[in-house]
């Protein structure tokens, strides 16, 4: 048969993931720690204290990648430097610089901030610090125009933070954790967007808006010699190859007719999130002490852990230290009326819980309440508390650790604490195993093969679509079953299907050139997602097998051949299965 045009498909398979790598100065982190007896002797490369440095990190459940500088990495990517080049070599900094790889989900692991403090508390060094609130004498106000909502970036949280002291190396830091936030949680600026701006260079109450982009006119932090208007400023950085780090945003707002802006009472405008900041609210090293940082997002959700990251992390060099200031948010309607409010940062702690016999058969080491609760401790999830009653051990999860979702994160942290080297278990198991597929998966690879050998071809369709593919375009009523996502990348993408149906319909749709003349036979055997109050996650997978026949005749008696041969006499085989 002739080949299938281009038809709907799953989504590829994620790229092999890279752990987040942090660089951070041997020598600061050494002294964040208390590590400063080392001689001269102990600090050259491979000496005593990378080697215990290098435990250190894989104790705590992260790695010691590379051991650089600035220097040597410039000297890395510049091949049979010439004289000049050289000169520009010998004027880096030879100071060491520990790369390490942190888990995708250690947020407050991105700076150096975050690394020493959680390896202190780790070491029983300090305690967990308590994050506050400090009630200022007059909040600052950011109003959020209904405009925004067609950009689209509608949400925004914002936070104060007081008497910070921006030094060399905390000013980098500062800097470096956005960049490290833009590109992993953010997704590119996608999701969320960092702003950063000199307080008292502004005045509030601030505005969030969508203005026309040609109306759209501020001097940004890259161009200082004139103003931009918003559209003029893209095509700039998407032509100059001096912002070529700026170009792959652009395409995020590009062709929406307004920008969004973020603007203080005066008028003058601060940011043009997700691309740029305003120069006149830049922050400056040595001068700046009052920081006000806005986060506009797509997703809620991921502001809130944004903002609360950067509070968290940077709060210690506030002149009370891990204080913050809230800003209240008020959202409006179309006439000026609000709609709702909301104070941020949250910096809320919540509760966890996890069975004690879940911890201990999972990572396969009996041990007691007491000596768990301390383990959480040390991992920053206390205080934690014992219920005997129940036998759950309940966690204090603080605003830094946004990955604890689950009982089974409590016991992987428990395992860290408790340490790796000595969950080696004690005696080969006596029995052998030999892996092999599921029935489930088995049953589908035989039933795909008798199918095809009906005359089917097979095809692979994609999990998401439109909620009208899924119910108004087959004539049935949106019963609420359907699973929505919270924020889809396009309408195509709204739904979990919950019927096979629309993929096989669109394939069909795009292979029209094909003959007809014996009939085009299409199926599918997959899994489609329902609502489910009483599954864990709120939803169940069904694995369903669909066929569709399009030809010069009806064909009804093809696929009633193919339900009497598959439906009939391995009914009890089909129990999993609906036929379609």
């Amino acid at each position: 048969p002739p080949p299938l045009a281009e038809t709907p498909r799953r989504a590829p398979a994620a790229r092999p993931f890279t752990m987040p790598t942090v660089g951070v100065g041997r020598d600061e982190l050494f002294a964040r720690l208390g590590q400063t007896s080392y001689t001269p002797e102990d600090l050259v490369e491979e000496g005593k204290a990378q080697h215990e440095f290098d435990e250190l990190c894989f104790e705590f459940g992260i790695e010691l990648d590379d051991v650089t500088s600035d220097r040597m990495m410039a000297a890395n990517e510049i091949k049979n430097a010439d004289a000049e080049a050289q000169a520009k070599l010998d004027e880096l900094d030879d100071t060491v610089i520990y790369k390490i790889d942190i888990p995708a989900n250690r947020y407050d692991l991105l700076c150096i901030e975050g690394i020493a403090r959680s390896l202190r508390i780790f070491k029983g060094l300090e305690s967990a610090p308590t994050y506050q609130i400090i009630e200022p004498a007059q909040r600052q106000i950011m109003r959020v125009k209904p405009s925004v909502k067609d950009v689209p970036r509608p949400f925004v949280v914002c936070a104060v933070l007081r008497g910070m002291n921006f030094e060399e190396n905390n000013y980098k830091s500062f800097i470096d954790l956005q960049d490290k936030l833009h590109q992993n949680i953010c997704r590119m600026r996608k999701l969320v967007a960092i702003g950063t701006h000199d307080l008292d260079v502004v005045e509030g109450p601030f505005q969030y808006d969508a203005q026309p982009r040609d109306e759209v006119s501020f001097v940004p932090l890259t161009e200082e010699d004139k103003e931009w208007t918003g559209k003029a400023l893209l095509d700039h950085y998407n032509t100059d190859p001096g912002c070529k780090h700026l170009k792959p945003y652009t395409k995020l707002i590009y062709d929406c007719p307004n920008y969004p802006v973020i603007s203080d009472a005066k008028g003058r405008v601060m940011s043009m999130p997700p691309i740029i900041n305003g120069a006149h609210s830049r922050i400056q090293k040595g001068k700046t002490t009052n920081v006000f940082i806005e986060c506009t997002a797509t997703d809620l959700t991921k502001a809130h852990i944004v903002l609360d990251t950067m509070v968290t992390m940077f709060s210690e060099y506030c002149s009370e230290k891990f204080s913050v200031e809230p800003v209240d948010v008020i959202y409006e309607t179309a006439d000026g009326g609000v709609e709702s409010t909301e104070t941020t940062p949250r910096l809320s702690s919540r509760m966890a819980e996890a069975q004690l016999t879940d911890i201990c058969s999972v990572i396969g080491v009996e041990l007691d309440a007491p000596t768990v609760c301390e383990l959480c401790t040390k991992m920053q999830l206390g205080p934690a508390s014992y219920d005997e009653a129940t036998g759950t051990i309940s966690v204090t999860v603080p605003p830094t650790r946004s990955d604890i979702l689950h009982a089974v994160d409590i016991i992987e942290d428990v395992a860290i604490a408790y340490g790796f080297n000595k969950l080696i278990p004690g005696e080969v198991p006596p029995t052998q195993t030999v892996g092999g597929p599921l029935p489930l998966n088995h049953f589908s690879d035989q039933l795909r093969d008798e199918v095809a050998r009906a005359g089917f071809t097979e095809v692979l369709t994609h999990g998401l679509c439109m909620t009208r593919e899924n119910f108004d375009n087959l004539r049935r009523v949106n019963d609420g079953s359907a699973v929505q996502l919270s924020n889809p990348a396009n309408e195509e993408y709204e739904v979990v299907r919950t019927t096979l149906l629309p993929g096989l319909l669109k394939t069909l749709k795009h292979n029209k050139s094909m003959p007809v003349k014996d009939g085009i036979k299409f199926y599918e055997i997959s899994d489609v997602v329902l609502q489910d109050t009483n599954a864990d996650v709120g939803a169940r997978n069904e694995r369903h097998l669909a066929a569709t026949y399009a030809g010069l005749t009806d064909g009804f008696e093809v696929i009633h051949g193919l339900v009497d041969r598959y439906g009939s006499d391995k009914s009890k085989l089909l129990s999993s299965f609906t036929m379609l």
